[in-house]
C-alpha cells in the first residue's frame, strides 16, 4: 500500500499541503519518494527513510552531514545534495516512528536506469569518481556503516555455505549443478579475505549502490550533475563502488534477463567507464588498489550471484520473486556474466592498464 505524506509532515518542513502538488516520484524500490511541488514554481523531493532495510536512519543523516561539512571546507564549488531542515532545524522528521527527510529537486536534471550508450556510461563513473576523489582523506573515524556489513563478501560466502547445507532437498537438487559453478570460483571469496586487511587496500568513504540511476544527468546535455541517494554513504573499499558500476553497465540486459545468450561484456562500456572513473581517482590510489581494479568486478558479480542463489535455497525470504524459479535464474545470469568477465580477464586489463596512463603497465 503506498504511504502518502501527512500534513504533519509536509508542515515541520514548512511546506503548505494546500498550496503544493504531490505526486509519487522516481523508480526506487526501497523508500517513498514524492516530488513537491509549490506554487511558487520550487521544488522538493520529500522521502520515507524504509526504517526496515536501515535500521537506525539517524546514522544516514549524520553521515551525510560529516561529508557536506568536509567538502564545503575543502571543496566549496562541489554538488553536494544535503537535506533540508525542517522548522526545528532537524534534518530528519519522526512521526509514528517513520523516518522522514526533504531534499532540494535539482532543476534540469533526469536519471535513467541504464546506460543506453558509452558516454552516459563514462559520464556517470566520472561523478562518482569524483566523489570519491574529493572524500579522500576525509577522517573516517566518525562514520557509521548504515547498512552494517553490506558488502562483505566473507559473511556471502558463509551464508552460501549455510545455505547449501539447509536447503530443502529439492531445491538442492535442482541447484546442484549451479551451486558446484558458483564454488568453482569461491577463490574470489579468498583473494576477498585476503585484501580486506591488507594495510595498502585502504578504507574510504564509498557510495555503494553506484548504479548509473543515482547519479543526476543534465537533461539536454546528459552531462553528469552529481551524485544522488547518499543513504549508503559509509566507509568501505573501492572494489564496491568500481564493483558495481562494472555488474550494472557494461551487460547489454539486467540481472532478470532469461535468455542468457544475451549476456556479455561491451568493451566500450567498459572502457569508457573505466576512464570516467579513473580518470579522477587515479592519482588517489595505492598499489594494492591499482592492481585489484579488474578485481572489483569479480567481487560485485560473485556476491550478487551467490546471494541470489542464497536466497533461492532459504526459500526466497528476501528478494521479492514473480514465479519460483526466479532467484535461481538471477543467479544464473550473474554466473554467466562472470564467466565472460574471466574470458575477456586480458584484453580488460588493457583497457585499465590504458586507462590508468603512465604506470599503468605497473599493475
Amino acid at each position: 500500500m503506498e504511504i502518502k505524506p501527512h500534513q504533519r509532515i509536509l508542515q515541520a518542513f514548512g511546506i503548505d499541503a494546500a498550496h503544493t502538488d504531490i505526486r509519487k516520484f522516481g523508480s526506487g524500490h526501497i523508500n517513498n519518494t514524492f516530488l513537491l511541488q509549490r506554487q511558487d514554481g520550487s521544488r522538493y523531493v520529500l522521502q520515507r527513510i524504509n526504517a526496515a532495510v536501515f535500521r537506525e536512519p539517524e546514522v544516514i543523516a549524520r553521515n551525510q552531514r560529516m561529508a557536506a561539512d568536509y567538502l564545503a571546507q575543502h571543496h566549496p564549488g562541489y554538488l553536494f545534495i544535503t537535506p533540508v531542515p525542517t522548522v526545528e532545524g532537524e534534518e530528519l522528521f519522526v512521526l509514528e516512528d517513520e523516518y522522514w527527510r526533504m531534499i532540494p529537486f535539482i532543476e534540469h536534471s533526469v536519471t535513467v536506469d541504464q546506460a543506453d550508450n558509452p558516454t552516459q556510461a563514462y559520464e556517470a563513473a566520472l561523478q562518482f569518481g569524483r566523489l570519491a576523489r574529493y572524500l579522500d582523506g576525509i577522517n573516517l573515524q566518525p562514520f557509521r556503516p548504515t547498512i552494517p556489513n553490506f558488502h562483505n563478501l566473507t559473511l556471502r560466502y558463509s551464508a552460501f555455505q549455510e545455505a547449501i547445507r539447509n536447503a530443502r532437498e529439492d531445491r538442492r537438487r535442482h541447484a546442484e549443478t549451479l551451486t558446484a559453478r558458483f564454488l568453482q570460483f569461491s577463490d574470489i571469496a579468498v583473494t576477498y579475505e585476503r585484501l580486506k586487511t591488507a594495510p595498502l587496500f585502504k578504507d574510504r568513504l564509498m557510495h555503494h549502490d553506484t548504479k548509473i540511476n543515482n547519479v543526476l544527468l543534465h537533461k539536454d546535455t546528459y552531462k553528469g550533475l552529481c551524485v544522488c541517494d547518499l543513504d549508503t554513504l559509509m566507509p568501505g573499499k573501492i572494489i564496491s563502488d568500481l564493483g558495481d558500476m562494472v555488474r550494472t553497465y557494461v551487460c547489454p540486459v539486467s540481472e532478470e534477463e532469461r535468455d542468457f545468450s544475451l549476456i556479455g561484456i561491451r568493451d566500450e562500456y567498459y572502457e569508457a567507464l573505466m576512464d570516467g572513473y579513473l580518470s579522477e581517482t587515479g592519482s588517489t590510489l595505492t598499489k594494492v588498489e591499482r592492481e585489484q581494479l579488474f578485481f572489483a568486478g569479480k567481487f560485485m558479480i560473485y556476491m550478487q550471484g551467490i546471494r541470489f542463489l542464497t536466497d533461492y535455497l532459504k526459500g526466497d525470504v528476501y528478494y521479492p520473486v514473480k514465479y519460483p524459479e526466479h532467484n535461481y535464474n538471477r543467479a544464473m545470469n550473474q554466473l554467466v556474466l562472470l564467466e565472460r568477465l574471466v574470458e575477456k580477464e586480458d584484453h580488460l586489463q588493457a583497457i585499465i592498464r590504458k586507462c590508468l596512463g603512465p604506470g599503468g603497465n605497473d599493475i
